[in-house]
């Protein structure tokens, strides 16, 4: 693995340390936290699948939709 590659899978850890990190405080702040994960996240996914194939991408992004999956129940639910 190249460094290419491995630098954006260390993103892609410590965005899931961060989110884990981030479910460990206070309810007040879940939202904040979670919007913030959100927009890090979008771009950290696109680099990672780009760096790393499509396969790599749906495995991280199965891992941040398992971690933030709240949010993404409140934007379905808005959507319907």
């Amino acid at each position: 693995m190249s460094a290419v590659q491995a630098l954006p899978l260390a993103a892609a850890c410590l965005w899931l340390i961060a989110a884990n990190m981030a479910s460990m405080l206070p309810r007040d702040s879940h939202r904040k936290c979670a919007s913030v994960l959100v927009v890090v996240g979008v771009p950290l996914l696109g680099w990672v699948t780009f760096a790393l194939g499509p396969v790599v991408g749906v495995m991280l992004m199965a891992g941040g939709a398992s971690v933030l999956r709240w949010p993404l129940r409140a934007a379905g639910r808005r959507l319907r």
